[in-house]
């Protein structure tokens, strides 16, 4: 189902990310596969092939919305259990002062600067750190909303500081704890890709900003919102590659 670009991309993410792999083979696999897709021309061809109504506009417009951290969420293939390939659209402002919460992941994850650039952290839990509000995140059946249950507190200390600019990629295993957000006064486009059949329940929030509500809602978009998200990408990468 899908176009020459959709089709090429779901064979080399099934031949390089299927089977059972350790996962720092499968965080490194994953760092190669979203430089190769998000290469300037490959990537525009992608997604504006899926503006067009390639792919699964329907199926990926379910799981396509604004993130709770301040940036668009688009899945471009969706792979099930196995691997979800999403392009994240960042806007400048929402990072700041309040950043993202720190967090880690269900399963290992690898993500390629297409456009801007994004700062990072990343964290350890325990020893001579911050003291932070820990919660466990997970997703309910019905609605796929985000559930955060209070898991007490715990302390953080901050291990490494980078900017990531466009070009660049980096991978991170399932349970690393980090956060980021974008680094500059205008859109940062990544293309970001979850992979691996054993993922976790739950993932682990942490926060130094006060309680979170119990339930933080996802709001779907509707495909011709999604098509409409995927068209304006195109045109910003059009633009970028100029």
């Amino acid at each position: 189902m899908g176009g020459r670009q959709v089709l090429v991309a779901r064979r080399l993410l099934a031949e390089t990310l299927d089977g059972e792999l350790p996962e720092h083979e499968r965080v490194l696999a994953a760092r190669a596969v979203v430089a190769e897709l998000g290469s300037p021309g490959r990537l525009l061809e992608l997604i504006a092939e899926l503006a067009s109504g390639e792919g699964d506009p329907a199926g990926c417009a379910l799981l396509s919305y604004r993130h709770v951290l301040g940036f668009d969420k688009l899945l471009l293939i969706d792979g099930g259990h196995r691997h979800m390939l999403r392009a994240h659209v960042w806007h400048p402002g929402t990072g700041a002062a309040g950043k993202e919460d720190v967090h880690n992941h269900r399963s290992a994850l690898a993500s390629c600067i297409v456009r801007g650039r994004l700062a990072m952290e990343l964290y350890e839990a325990g020893g001579d750190g911050v003291a932070a509000d820990r919660y466990e995140e997970t997703l309910s059946d019905g609605t796929g909303d985000w559930l955060l249950a209070p898991a007490g507190r715990e302390p953080l200390r901050l291990t490494q500081v980078g900017q990531y600019t466009a070009g660049s990629s980096y991978a991170l295993p399932a349970h690393t704890l980090h956060r980021a957000w974008c680094d500059t006064d205008a859109p940062t486009v990544t293309l970001f890709l979850e992979t691996g059949a054993g993922r976790r329940r739950h993932t682990d929030v942490f926060t130094v900003a006060g309680p979170h509500p119990g339930a933080v809602p996802k709001v779907p978009l509707d495909v011709p919102d999604y098509l409409a998200a995927l068209d304006d990408l195109a045109e910003l990468l059009r633009n970028s590659y100029a």
